[in-house]
């Protein structure tokens, strides 16, 4: 297309080279953007589940007639495909009415370590349930 002074009008090559170039750091930006959080989301699968170990865990150690012995233990177990180490630390709070338990998990391969406190009291020991009301009543 001609203009009114007889010149073509468009682009110049030097113009495409620039537009060229900021359309390519723009396209590496986002390249490195998209790396970054498929990595990040990785990691945060493994700590979800690291804490859903950990959790395991604690349920295992309040859910026991007997407490934990005190000291540090420490096994091996299978969640969410992935084979986990976990390591716990049982003491006798300050006061002697508890038992604090420091469990920590780790994912044997990458990493991805999550820990979780939970005192426990140090002289419960769960009974058989009582019978209740309606129990008693039955002939």
């Amino acid at each position: 297309m001609k203009s009114q002074h007889g010149h073509e009008r468009g682009f110049t090559l030097i113009e495409m080279l620039v537009a060229l170039s900021v359309f390519s750091l723009a396209a590496l930006a986002l390249i490195r953007l998209q790396g970054y959080t498929t990595r990040n989301t990785a990691e945060l699968e493994l700590r979800v589940v690291a804490q859903s170990v950990v959790r395991n865990r604690a349920v295992e150690i309040l859910t026991d007639p007997r407490p934990p012995s005190l000291g540090d233990s420490s096994g091996e177990e299978e969640n969410g495909g992935l084979r986990w180490t976990w390591s716990q630390s049982a003491r006798l709070t300050e006061e002697g009415n508890f038992i604090q338990v420091d469990i920590t998990a780790q994912e044997k391969v990458s990493g991805a370590p999550a820990t979780l406190t939970i005192l426990r009291p140090a002289d419960i020991i769960l009974d058989a349930p009582q019978p209740g009301p309606l129990a008693e009543n039955q002939p």
